[in-house]
């Protein structure tokens, strides 16, 4: 592609105009600090979610402001699920680069990559891909959502790939919007490795540093205490070094507003032989606003393994789920696993 488009007669500056006019990029290069990671040096998952989220807002509210019209900001309605590839340490270059894929009428799919360098070796590794959707809302009135400029496409196939995108992730959202009412209710005395022994909540009174223009919690904020709950649950269970491995599709089912208190609770939902998988459920109370009730924010799985001091992966103790509930999750959490182990396996046999 491009070799024809040399052949004619596009110079490569002109070229790299066009294809950076309609996929627009954001790159970030933060260094990481010993208060970005755990104890072994590992940089927590949410402190890189938390950094792919602000290279998304800043590139979707970039492109939704591109044309005349009324000012908005874009803000995170979902993210898709997030493998963690390789792990980043304390001192590494985090290089965060975002493009815009593809934009519906009220929403647009951003593609965040994320590698570590090693700045005293100058080896570069790939830790991170993500997937994005940002919906942009109006700075006069935050309940009204716009519409967003399009894209222009290199080739039909992008489009059509990125509308089937959005199509699936749109039943997703609807499908999780039945969980809404499911709470973590805490129990005494537990015993060790069932689900009350490591369930775990966090308590945050929502500041303006935490929120955007519209005194909205930033998505990044949301996500990296989810994380932080669901790394307690994990060492809670293990009693081990723990890093998160992989973050299914996080849904954010209605804003946070400043002055808020938010409650982030986790729970272990199921573990395989080496993995554990840990719920997180986002709930808010406008404590300052009679007129509003508590409700669901935002939910997700994230996917944690044990490692040893030494880096390598440790057995996880098996969950012993006790209630009809437990169990019930237990077995969804299952079918989610089987279900990424065939499609990792599926991605690698052809190349065999």
């Amino acid at each position: 592609m491009l070799t024809l488009l040399l052949r004619r007669g596009l110079s490569l500056k002109v070229l790299r105009r066009r294809v950076d006019e309609a996929f627009p990029r954001e790159k970030t290069q933060p260094i990481m600090r010993p208060d970005d990671a755990n104890v072994a040096g590992n940089v927590h998952g949410g402190t890189i979610l938390k950094m792919i989220e602000e290279a998304g807002v800043i590139i979707s509210t970039r492109h939704c402001n591109s044309q005349n019209g009324e000012r908005c900001v874009a803000v995170l309605a979902r993210v898709e699920r997030t493998d963690f590839l390789s792990p980043m340490c304390i001192g590494e270059v985090a290089h965060v680069s975002a493009e815009i894929t593809y934009a519906s009428k009220h929403s647009v799919e951003v593609q965040v990559h994320v590698m570590s360098e090693n700045i005293l070796t100058g080896t570069k590794k790939l830790t991170n891909k993500a997937a994005l959707w940002y919906v942009p809302l109006s700075l006069k009135n935050v309940d009204k959502v716009l519409e967003v400029p399009p894209v222009v496409y290199s080739r039909q196939e992008q489009e059509e790939e990125g509308r089937r995108r959005y199509e699936a992730q749109k039943l997703e959202r609807m499908e999780t919007k039945w969980r809404n009412g499911d709470i973590v209710q805490p129990s005494l005395n537990p015993e060790p490795n069932t689900v009350s022994y490591s369930q775990s909540s966090l308590i945050h009174l929502v500041g303006p540093s935490d929120c955007t223009l519209h005194g909205f919690v930033h998505g990044g904020v949301t996500m990296k205490l989810m994380d932080e709950v669901a790394g307690i649950v994990a060492a809670r269970h293990c009693k081990t070094n723990i890093v998160t491995a992989s973050v299914d599709a996080i849904n954010f089912h209605d804003k946070i507003r400043k002055g808020c208190v938010i409650t982030i609770s986790g729970r272990m939902t199921f573990t395989s032989n080496k993995s554990m998988e840990i719920e997180v459920l986002v709930d808010a109370d406008p404590v300052v606003d009679n007129t509003q009730r508590h409700y669901r924010a935002a939910s997700a799985f994230f996917t944690y393994v044990s490692l040893s001091q030494d880096g390598r992966s440790l057995p996880v103790p098996q969950l012993l789920p006790e209630t009809e509930d437990e169990k019930k999750r237990f077995e969804e959490g299952k079918g989610r696993y089987l279900q990424m182990k065939a499609k990792r396996q599926g991605q690698v046999e052809p190349q065999a």
